[in-house]
């Protein structure tokens, strides 16, 4: 499934909320009654009463299914660090997804892409593209994006705190890990010139060119 919608400039930020795999635990599980939804409510109700042990047995079987949208994965390995279960080594730098934002005259372009194929594009309009991967067409533009995501993980630590807000003026290169995130941010051309962050960079706009050409050539406006 993929979608192209125009939507009001104050939706943007919102929907970019949905990127990163940290959202509140009640949020991210609430109004589902399918799988894996109803195993993230009854992780939450375990924590509600207090019961961390349950609550991370049953996030740590969700880290254990195959298949799950990546998000799923982020989200569990999130409330797990929460609640004080270290992360394994072995997964600790594995990238599932990688968000680039890049300032514009009135807000941000903000581009993600995640190991299970799928793709998020929010406009600073309020314009998204919503790729859950109903085709081929973008695996190796998103398998490049993370390939220069997982490189540049390898160069730096996690963030410890809460996820920041953007900076005005500022581009950030934010990469999904179970053992959180790491992100660097400065001026676009300087992190398109920096030998580290600049294959990410690359990858992400002409990933981004082509969501927008797919989705200009299905509404019939290329």
């Amino acid at each position: 499934m993929w979608s192209w919608s125009k939507k009001a400039p104050d939706v943007s930020a919102d929907v970019r909320e949905t990127f990163f795999g940290d959202m509140p635990l009640s949020t991210w599980a609430a109004g589902k009654d399918a799988e894996p939804w109803t195993a993230f409510a009854a992780a939450e109700s375990a924590l509600q009463r207090g019961d961390q042990s349950e609550s991370a047995r049953v996030l740590q079987s969700i880290i254990q299914r195959t298949g799950l949208e990546s998000r799923h994965y982020l989200q569990a390995w999130n409330v797990l660090r929460q609640v004080g279960h270290a992360v394994p080594s072995e997964d600790a730098k594995h990238v599932y997804g990688v968000v680039v934002d890049v300032p514009m005259k009135s807000g941000f372009d903000t581009l993600a892409a995640y190991e299970d194929r799928s793709a998020r594009y929010v406009n600073f309009s309020g314009a998204a593209i919503i790729w859950d991967a109903p085709d081929s067409r973008m695996d190796d533009q998103i398998r490049t994006l993370l390939s220069a995501g997982q490189s540049l993980a390898m160069l730096i630590g996690p963030w410890e705190e809460r996820r920041p807000p953007l900076t005005p003026r500022q581009a950030r290169i934010s990469l999904l890990t179970p053992s959180g995130l790491h992100f660097g941010q400065g001026p676009f051309e300087a992190l398109a010139r920096d030998p580290k962050a600049a294959p990410v960079i690359a990858a992400a706009t002409s990933m981004m060119q082509s969501l927008i050409k797919l989705a200009d050539a299905r509404h019939g406006t290329a």
